[in-house]
């Protein structure tokens, strides 16, 4: 059986809806996941967007999930489940989708990395290149899922200009 990540609160490549972004109350989204191969013994994620005009931006980074967890609740408000890096904000733990106005939906693909090891090493606030290194040569599989968000104002630009 497959390593599968699914993303309960937002359908499988559709709009993430407005409250798991900065339009919204910026929460984190629920994550679950089966099917972890044998030998995990964490995971790590990484939510990034790849339409950024700023480069591939970083919204959360975690480490050291616990291999018996197969779920993020919604809402979380911290550092509950492992070790929260600095995303491209600036900031420990979630920032939601925040694209600039009249651009384009982004995507954003959550990555869950299976990990042969219960911690990468890294300290609180580690950046998303300091994980990935720390990740290379302990990532068992990979699952992803992927929500789109494009941010309310382009809407009623469009509309204010028909």
């Amino acid at each position: 059986m497959a390593f599968i990540l699914t993303c309960p609160t937002i359908p499988a490549n559709h709009a993430i809806p407005a409250e798991f972004t900065c339009d919204g109350t910026d929460r984190t989204p629920g994550l679950s996941w089966n099917n972890p191969p044998d030998g995990t013994k964490s995971f790590a994620l990484i939510l990034h967007d790849p339409d950024s005009p700023k480069g591939d931006f970083t919204h959360w980074l975690l480490a050291d999930i616990p291999a018996q967890r197969r779920d993020l609740p919604p809402g979380l408000a911290g550092v509950e489940f492992g070790v929260s890096g600095t995303n491209s904000f600036g900031r420990l733990g979630y920032g939601g989708p925040c694209p600039p106005a009249n651009d384009r939906p982004h995507r954003y693909i959550f990555d869950l990395y299976a990990l042969d090891t219960p911690s990468l090493g890294i300290n609180a606030g580690a950046k998303r290149q300091s994980i990935e290194m720390a990740m290379e040569g302990h990532v068992l599989s990979q699952a992803s899922c992927v929500g789109v968000y494009a941010r309310s104002d382009r809407a009623e630009a469009v509309t204010a200009s028909s």
